[in-house]
């Protein structure tokens, strides 16, 4: 029995193209990890864009090095084709994630999360509905007596305003 021969420039890839994938399945959650990845590299490739785009000058009469402004051109022109690439491959991925949650039926998140009930649970959840009916039943009465003070000190300040008032308008008739 042969084994086949590896990869190589002019081979195609065990790995590559539609027949990797139909060799094995990939998850959707590793579907999901290579998308978070390929958008990083977008976002990532975007930035080094604006970087060279920021870097050029414009031809505005200036003389510049045609050879620098060839190279920038260059760089910018595979940034682009780069980025090309990354969203052909996140489109393929969302493509993919489509393909395997379609036959998903909706559930809600609340049914997703774990949770078990005892007695003891129980007991704390009433322990702890209580402690929040007296913690509330207190901050209201805190919250009724400072709005008293705050009365008492309203009308204090308005006292002293008028008395201050009328000490101004007696020194002004003195004078």
């Amino acid at each position: 029995m042969a084994t086949p021969p590896a990869p190589g420039p002019g081979l195609p890839g065990a790995f590559s193209g539609s027949q990797g994938q139909a060799g094995r399945e990939v998850n959707t959650a590793s579907l999901c990890r290579i998308g978070q990845e390929t958008v990083q590299d977008i976002v990532s490739r975007t930035m080094e864009i604006f970087q060279l785009l920021r870097n050029m000058q414009l031809p505005n009469g200036v003389s510049y090095h045609v050879a620098t402004h060839q190279d920038r051109q260059g760089k910018l022109q595979e940034h682009l084709r780069q980025l090309s690439v990354l969203f052909r491959k996140l489109r393929l991925v969302y493509d993919k994630c489509n393909e395997n949650c379609a036959g998903l039926d909706p559930v809600s998140m609340e049914q997703l999360i774990p949770y078990v009930e005892d007695e003891s649970t129980k007991h704390e959840d009433h322990s702890l509905a209580n402690q929040l009916r007296l913690a509330s039943e207190e901050r209201r009465e805190i919250v009724e007596k400072l709005k008293q003070k705050n009365q008492h000190l309203k009308q204090i300040m308005d006292q002293l305003r008028n008395l201050i008032w009328d000490i101004n308008a007696m020194l002004a008739m003195r004078n």
